[in-house]
């Protein structure tokens, strides 16, 4: 098989030598923190986290220093939802590398990004659009967040246990992940942020709206993920988001829906949110927008983003590469390859079947398999045991994450181009991993 399709081919140690030697260069060089991260989960789990170094990836498959071959059902988080090195996102890069690498960002901007802010538009839920560019997701829900305080003047936000939107000072306050992640910053985040409870489990649909502020006289905007990511892939109930936005609009806030993961096809739908038969104020996308390349974008109804608009006001939000040429042009063609090779049909189809099998197998150790489109999280049995059994899948040549706030599910978002056998051999290598332990 080509790379892209190819099954694992794991020939040498994960890591091996010439891994090994990248590795030393990068504990010498990086941020402590993320060498300390590595330490602490070799001492949780007893095994090496020493990470592979990339140095080749196609469609799913991703090539190591060493040699190794592995099929990437992370989609590097996301962003490879039509997978690594998309013949036709190179290509339209290559010719715009040619042509045009930077603009003067808003003051003079390229061609490329009118074209994508056009783009944008036309795929939001709103007859009239508008859009705001960036690099990150966390930047999109910077600019969420801005544009909520300046549409309704005011700053509260309302928020929820479990969620992730990024880790930049605006993004971080509302996340409520993990409180260990705003702990040390908390003195210079945002404070007028309420932190409902996330329904699922224990907690009930009613419970969980029960747990909203009484008072919204200050509240300016609630901000959801259509399906909890980072947490561990929790789908909300029925009718959860459609209570936020009665809520919102009763109280004279912007809702604004987090698509960031969940967007653009990734779970069967251009917009997980409206597919479940909402209409967000604002949406937040990115990760697989630019096809590999960091590109992401806020989007708006005209009525919302037109608070910006102010005459006497200059431009108070923007950035030098906010809508880079480069970028919008990978954008434009990720766009056009979902759309044109239907790939939210197919990612709704694929990961149908898919789950499908994982449940099928009866796996012991996977108590649940939850799933939108081709975005799935395996709830295992044990606290930390996500942390040992990625692990143990990367050195069977499969990339998974670890997810939830007990480090107990795993996380699953292959490229919407991944194989049927690449699925099957990792169902296979899963039942292997569990059946060891």
């Amino acid at each position: 098989m080509e790379l892209g399709d190819a099954l694992p081919a794991i020939r040498k140690p994960v890591p091996a030598a010439a891994g090994r030697a990248w590795i030393e260069r990068l504990a010498a060089s990086e941020c402590p923190a993320l060498t300390t991260r590595r330490k602490r989960r070799e001492e949780q789990t007893g095994a090496s986290h020493d990470p592979i170094v990339w140095v080749e990836a196609q469609g799913a498959n991703v090539v190591d220093a060493d040699g190794n071959r592995y099929v990437d059902l992370t989609s590097g988080f996301g962003a490879a939802f039509v997978g690594h090195r998309h013949p036709e996102v190179v290509a339209a890069v290559k010719r715009q590398a040619d042509r045009l690498l930077h603009a003067l960002g808003d003051l003079h901007p390229s061609d490329m990004k009118i074209e994508l802010l056009e783009r944008l538009c036309a795929l939001a839920p709103w007859p009239q659009a508008r859009a705001m560019l960036s690099l990150s997701g966390a930047d999109a829900v910077t600019a969420a967040l801005k544009t909520a305080v300046m549409a309704t003047g005011k700053t509260g936000v309302v928020a929820f246990e479990g969620s992730y939107h990024g880790l930049t000072y605006g993004p971080l306050a509302v996340s409520g992940y993990a409180e260990r992640f705003r702990e040390p910053f908390q003195a210079q985040l945002q404070s007028d942020v309420h932190f409902a409870a996330w329904p699922g489990g224990d907690v009930s649909l009613d419970a969980a709206l029960g747990t909203l502020p009484e008072d919204w006289n200050g509240i300016g905007a609630v901000i959801v993920e259509p399906i909890q990511g980072r947490a561990g892939v929790r789908l909300p109930p029925p009718g959860f988001l459609g209570a936020l936005e009665r809520s919102c609009k009763k109280s004279d806030a912007l809702l604004i829906v987090d698509e960031i993961f969940t967007g653009l096809g990734r779970c069967g739908a251009w917009w997980r949110s409206v597919g479940d038969g909402i209409t967000p104020d604002v949406i937040c996308v990115g990760k697989a927008l630019g096809g590999g390349l960091p590109v992401s974008a806020c989007l708006g109804s005209e009525a919302v983003m037109q608070a910006w608009g102010t005459a006497d006001r200059e431009a108070i939000h923007t950035g030098t590469f906010y809508g880079d040429p480069l970028g919008s042009a990978a954008a434009l063609a990720t766009l056009e390859l979902i759309e044109r090779e239907q790939l939210v049909r197919r990612a709704a189809d694929r990961g149908e079947v898919f789950a499908a099998a994982l449940s099928a197998e009866r796996i012991p150790g996977v108590l649940e398999v939850r799933h939108a489109g081709m975005m799935l999280g395996l709830q295992l049995e044990r606290p930390t045991q996500a942390l040992t059994v990625t692990r143990a899948l990367l050195e069977h040549g499969y990339l998974v994450l670890p997810a939830g706030a007990k480090a107990d599910i795993l996380q699953l978002a292959p490229p919407v181009t991944v194989s049927e056998t690449q699925l099957a051999g990792f169902i296979a290598s899963l039942r292997d991993v569990l059946g060891a332990r």
